[in-house]
């Protein structure tokens, strides 16, 4: 967000605080594509994204009073959900932890099986950027909490490394040194083995395998039924970032997600509750 967005937050927080209700619901309403987007690429699945994206906008809610305007709004808002995330342990791959060496095999192992044709007449290239659009959320999994964070931060969302650092508690210097570190990781598990980097895997080919092993559903593909946003506000990070490496464009270039069908469903849900008129008339 600019300056001048960053500062009508800002007006809209003071006035939540004071009790104006239609404030506090414009608020949630602004930022639930950003909760739901860094929801989504920390936790890996859409289900798992919209449950941790209603529980971050309940403590974004229920902290508003606590806001200072020593830092932007979003820089707030991203530090709450990090905090919230890195504890989150309700997600399948927190049951089911990944690694790069797993992920590795499988891929090897599952690529070019003789598996028959299970698409059920979807067109190859909806599944296949079904199949990428999983496959890289996935990915990310294989990377530790603050890892995860720090890449996605870094590399989707391109924060500032001063913001980044305050965000997550550690110097710019810090940041900046952990971040290459991550991306020296991923760059050489995608070098390997993605094939949008020149590895062995190809979407393409590995369809009908994820369609065997349940990885990917003809009759319900999540990612395509998800309403794709204008990346107002990536776009507005994307200045202040230092430049990041060649491999960042796997990432960077991933949709930003207009929040999910039942992350709006519940907030309008939650804003007719009385949960919501007890928190805020509190």
């Amino acid at each position: 967000m600019d300056d001048t967005l960053q500062n009508e937050m800002a007006c809209l927080v003071g006035r939540a605080v004071a009790g104006d209700k239609s404030a506090v619901e414009k608020i949630l309403t602004e930022i639930q594509d950003l909760v739901f987007n860094f929801s989504l690429r920390m936790l890996g699945t859409i289900a798992d994204a919209e449950d941790a994206s209603q529980e971050i906008l309940i403590k974004v809610m229920t902290n508003l009073s606590s806001f200072r305007r020593e830092s932007r709004f979003t820089t707030w808002v991203f530090r709450i959900a990090a905090n919230y995330l890195s504890d989150y342990k309700k997600n399948m791959f927190s049951k089911y932890p990944l690694s790069f060496e797993f992920y590795g095999e499988d891929i090897a192992g599952g690529r070019e099986k003789d598996i028959p044709d299970l698409t059920q007449g979807v067109e190859q290239a909806i599944l296949e950027e079904e199949l990428k659009m999983s496959c890289t959320n996935v990915m990310l999994q294989c990377l530790d909490k603050e890892s995860r964070c720090i890449f996605i931060l870094g590399t989707m969302f391109k924060v500032d490394s001063t913001i980044a650092g305050d965000i997550l508690g550690i110097s710019p210097e810090a940041y900046r040194k952990r971040l290459s570190r991550v991306r020296a990781k991923m760059a050489g598990f995608m070098r390997e083995y993605c094939g949008l980097e020149g590895g062995m895997c190809s979407c393409r080919k590995r369809i009908n395998y994820a369609i065997a092993s349940h990885r990917l559903r003809p009759d319900d593909l999540e990612y395509s039924a998800l309403e794709k946003g204008k990346d107002e506000i990536l776009n507005g990070f994307k200045n202040a970032m230092e430049r990041v490496d060649d491999l960042s464009f796997v990432f960077s270039g991933m949709p930003f997600y207009h929040g999910g069908r039942e992350v709006k469903e519940w907030l309008q849900r939650f804003f007719d509750s009385d949960e919501y008129r007890t928190i805020t008339e509190a």
